[in-house]
């Protein structure tokens, strides 16, 4: 009976809540939001006497949401301003999705009163036909306008405009072809090159790296990036690499030796007394003390190493004109590095950690033209982070 009884308690302090935080939208004019609150819990069962509170809600939120709509609808339609015309839309879209959602509801009752509550629905395909087609020509015909224009922000926003257009009202006259002429009036065209001021050649396959923009993703809507020119384009901006200094150190090996010295434990023996003979414990055994012996090992460690370091500068120019607009460093660098040690003694007595290094043994070192594509990832991702950053 107690569990009961909490339990019942608990569901009544829930839906206290939810009543409370409807009526606390209905009355700060947030009639929609009440709105879906009320149909949400009615949806399960409307019938339900602990669910009046809704319906009385939901019946004085879609009053008030209808007249405020309504109004607005007035004053829009009245100023006859054409930007208007999509807010005009959308309001009559919402005034009969708000009905959709409460239809599937009725009847709703009002226990008290001993009647339904009501609903005043209207019709408003009409005016929602309408409204779209006074629209789709606006956009249409002001997209059409901005397609005349040299400015590419007012190509773009023609882009928009027609995208939204056909999405309200698919395949309106030639849309999809205006769309696809803002696309391409709309795009900033780069071309990408590198330049090499050393004197040291850049390996091909790295120029090729650099220069594949769909491994960098850079690629999107508005801006393409092409690492040959295509005559039948014209271009906007041009993205010069210029490599300034190419470094690469002499290939060095370093060598160290060094003794390592350990005590370890190696097994037992007699325990002694100062004459040399075998101590016994309280039974007449011989007592047995840890052999102990020092070990050591000489180790010859050597270090391989060989670094490059690129240092490039990355230039935007204005393709028109031929106008540096901005510069930015580049620099990155790849390091080769191979450590290894031979032995002799017993390696017990160093580190386990150093065990590795006994495994290890000479390689060749990288080539310069390896020394140099091997900062490739490195000074690709660079690249595109500059690129990133300040985007056209």
């Amino acid at each position: 009976m107690k569990k009961q009884l909490l339990l019942l308690s608990i569901v009544l302090f829930i839906t206290s809540c939810g009543v409370k935080q409807t009526r606390n939208l209905l009355t700060s004019g947030n009639y929609d939001e009440a709105i879906d609150n009320a149909v949400n819990n009615l949806r399960s069962n409307k019938d339900k006497k602990g669910n009046q509170d809704y319906v009385y809600l939901l019946e004085e939120a879609f009053f008030k949401a209808k007249e405020r709509d309504l109004n607005s609808l007035n004053l829009l339609e009245q100023d006859k301003n054409p930007s208007n015309l999509e807010k005009i839309y959308n309001t009559y879209i919402q005034l009969d999705r708000r009905q959709e959602k409460i239809k599937p509801l009725l009847p709703l009752q009002l226990l008290k009163e001993g009647k339904n509550a009501k609903f005043s629905f209207d019709n408003y395909n009409k005016q929602i036909v309408d409204s779209k087609n006074a629209l789709s020509k606006y956009l249409y015909d002001s997209s059409k306008a901005l397609l005349k224009s040299t400015n590419k922000m007012d190509i773009r926003k023609a882009y928009d405009n027609l995208e939204y257009l056909n999405q309200i009202n698919p395949n309106y006259q030639n849309t999809l072809q205006l769309q696809e002429e803002a696309l391409n009036k709309g795009r900033y065209y780069v071309t990408v090159a590198l330049r090499n001021q050393t004197n040291m050649v850049i390996p091909l396959n790295l120029q090729n790296d650099l220069l594949d923009f769909n491994t960098l993703g850079m690629n999107d809507k508005w801006t393409v990036y092409h690492n040959s020119i295509q005559k039948q384009i014209k271009y906007d901006y041009q993205i010069v690499v210029n490599f300034k200094d190419i470094n690469i150190t002499p290939e060095q090996i370093k060598e160290k030796e060094f003794v390592k010295e350990k005590i370890i434990k190696d097994g037992v023996k007699d325990l002694l007394d100062k004459n040399g003979k075998p101590v016994k414990d309280s039974l007449g055994k011989v007592i047995k003390v840890d052999n102990l012996k020092t070990i050591v090992i000489q180790i010859r460690e050597f270090n391989q190493f060989k670094a490059s370091q690129i240092t490039a500068n990355v230039d935007y120019i204005d393709f028109k004109n031929k106008q540096l607009l901005q510069s930015f460093p580049l620099t990155s660098e790849s390091v080769f590095k191979n450590d290894y040690a031979t032995y002799k003694g017993d390696k017990r007595a160093t580190e386990d950690a150093y065990y590795s290094y006994f495994d290890r043994k000479l390689i060749p070192f990288p080539s310069n033209e390896q020394m140099i594509y091997n900062t490739g990832e490195d000074l690709k991702s660079k690249l595109k982070g500059i690129l990133v950053k300040n985007k056209i």
